[in-house]
């Protein structure tokens, strides 16, 4: 019995002692780059959304909304509207022409909560 709990005990150290060096390991890598990743994504997730907005939604919009076309200067002011009407109550985009795939949907995303997070200074 005392056996069992003395392996039992060393399995435990060894796994305990290798988690901390793969945790400080992480912890190094991303304190060194983080500002630089964080801006990267922000500035890439604006360029990929803007090209779905260009292509799925300005097509609709220059003819029948000329107000709302989205532009890189104003889509981060849009960016609750567009997540209220392609997310939420799924109204956008409209017709049965236009559609958006999966992928699509997942650079919208990542580009609102980028603007989203970047608004609040976090």
């Amino acid at each position: 019995m005392i056996t069992i709990i003395k392996l039992i005990i060393g399995i435990f150290t060894i796994l305990t002692i290798n988690s901390k060096n793969t945790y400080e390991s992480i912890q190094e890598n991303t304190e060194s780059t983080s500002g630089y990743t964080l801006n990267y994504v922000v500035k890439d997730s604006k360029a990929e959304a803007f090209k779905i907005l260009e292509n799925k939604c300005n097509v609709c919009h220059y003819k029948r909304n000329k107000r709302r076309v989205f532009t890189l200067e104003n889509m981060n002011p849009w960016a609750n509207d567009i997540y209220k009407q392609v997310f939420i109550k799924k109204r956008m985009p409209k017709g049965k022409k236009i559609k958006l795939n999966s992928k699509e949907y997942q650079e919208l995303l990542t580009w609102i909560t980028s603007t989203k997070t970047s608004a609040n200074g976090i």
